[in-house]
């Protein structure tokens, strides 16, 4: 397979890269990859070709709940891919609720990983009535409700109440300073909700939009999901529709479990409105530090040939 712009496939007809096929892991896949808009002009490399930065690959890794990981797919995240950090967004409360319930998914843990539990949402929010608003608006028709819903995981990710702080802690991890005796990057981590799409995909755009990438691109990485999930749609929809405290039929829940283009690039609009930019939202909710900013971006962009990007237009004819 191809390592550079996509335009191989991995099971499913997947784009390879960014994804990796990972057994019993689905909707796994390399957040890298993508171009950088650098308002410096480019230069062409010996070889003629144009020089271009993109996000590093190899360091931020992004997918589902990994209840049904196998060993085989276990010892190819920590010994392939280097991956010895795990950040689950999901709390402890809603992973025993849903085993107790029978419909949830069994917390898997593996040799060679480090698993940091890090929840947006806190033991409080699990009331019927914070329930109900939530699903209501991941239900809806309309493209509002996921912008509704990608608000308050913001709002609540970053919440000086919530003690776990995950988007600090994520992007503290990739903005850390290397030191002499370590890698000059951060190390590999992954980060997984329970879809992979919502807690996981509001983080991954803020780490993306933060190091340059256009909206276009950073919306298009997150609509991957849809395709990403084909093989445990079934599964999730049931997931959700069979809980009649819930209350959300089968449409509801195949929206629910849907990654518009709309709902992410209405949330960077907002988020653009409220705070002027990506990077003063980031300021201004206390993730990271002028400083931090600044390591972020030098750890994670990186020089490369124009034909090492991810081609992710041509991906289009995938949905």
């Amino acid at each position: 397979m191809a390592t550079t712009n996509g335009s191989d496939s991995i099971g499913g007809g997947l784009p390879y890269p960014p994804f990796v096929s990972v057994p019993g892991l689905p909707n796994f896949r390399d957040a890298g990859g993508y171009e950088v808009v650098s308002d410096s002009p480019s230069a062409p490399s010996t070889g003629g070709k144009r020089k271009v930065k993109m996000v590093r690959q190899g360091v931020l890794f992004r997918s589902s709940e990994p209840s049904k990981l196998t060993e085989a797919g276990a010892t190819q995240l920590s010994d392939q891919l280097g991956i010895k950090l795990v950040y689950d967004l999901r709390s402890t409360v809603e992973i025993a609720r849903s085993l107790d319930s029978g419909r949830g998914f069994p917390l898997r843990e593996w040799e060679g990983s480090e698993r940091k539990f890090v929840p947006v949402f806190l033991d409080q929010d699990y009331s019927p009535e914070a329930l109900a608003l939530r699903y209501k608006n991941y239900a809806s028709e309309s493209d509002e409700g996921f912008i509704e819903a990608y608000k308050a995981i913001l709002n609540a990710a970053t919440d000086p109440a919530n003690d776990f702080q995950p988007f600090k802690t994520i992007l503290g991890h990739l903005a850390a300073v290397p030191v002499a005796s370590s890698s000059p990057v951060p190390s590999p981590c992954l980060v997984h909700c329970t879809a992979g799409k919502d807690r996981t995909g509001v983080v991954i755009a803020l780490v993306l939009s933060l190091c340059g990438v256009p909206d276009e691109a950073v919306v298009h990485e997150y609509h991957l999901t849809e395709i990403g999930l084909r093989s445990r749609l079934d599964e999730l929809v049931k997931h959700v529709s069979s809980n009649a405290k819930i209350g959300i039929d089968v449409e509801g829940a195949r929206r629910m479990v849907g990654a518009r283009k709309e709902a992410m690039l209405g949330t960077l609009a907002w988020i653009r409105a409220q705070y002027g930019s990506v990077e003063q939202c980031i300021l201004d909710l206390g993730i990271l530090t002028p400083e931090g900013i600044t390591q972020l971006r030098k750890n994670l962009i990186v020089e490369a040939d124009e034909d090492e990007v991810i081609r992710w237009q041509e991906h289009a004819k995938l949905f």
